[in-house]
């Protein structure tokens, strides 16, 4: 029987919305304030769902102490407090968005998982707006 489990974590980082291809008033049109050139900050929420069977001899889909190390060590400890523009590689050639953002997420963690577990991923950038990415 397929069953989801869910874990969630908070961090803080900044970007800012920004294609160098385009003339600054192009995107400040596009982007408006989230183009500010001394960035800008989110207190992200991600929700982590994994999917899969129940393993009868431990009751768990996953361990959820394991999920949350792997979310701590491989996402909050990557991204807290950095600034996704300039901190990290991942966006070196890639508008920090938070679309761009959250398949960044789910590439590092669908690489930590069994091949057999379904992941699905919601990254809130603010209260009302988030993003899902699933397989």
């Amino acid at each position: 029987m397929k069953t989801t489990i869910c874990r969630e974590a908070h961090f803080n980082a900044c970007h800012r919305m920004h294609n160098p291809n385009w003339s600054d008033q192009k995107n400040k049109e596009i982007f408006g304030i989230c183009n500010n050139a001394n960035y800008h900050g989110h207190n992200f929420r991600l929700i982590v769902k994994i999917t899969g069977e129940i393993n009868p001899e431990t009751g768990y889909v996953m361990d959820m102490k394991v999920l949350g190390t792997i979310i701590k060590n491989e996402i909050e400890d990557r991204f807290d407090h950095k600034n996704l523009n300039l901190d990290c590689l991942e966006f070196a050639d890639t508008i920090a968005s938070t679309e761009n953002f959250a398949w960044v997420i789910f590439g590092i963690l669908k690489s930590k998982l069994s091949k057999d577990i379904k992941l699905k991923i919601i990254l809130f950038e603010t209260d009302k707006n988030s993003v899902e990415v699933e397989e």
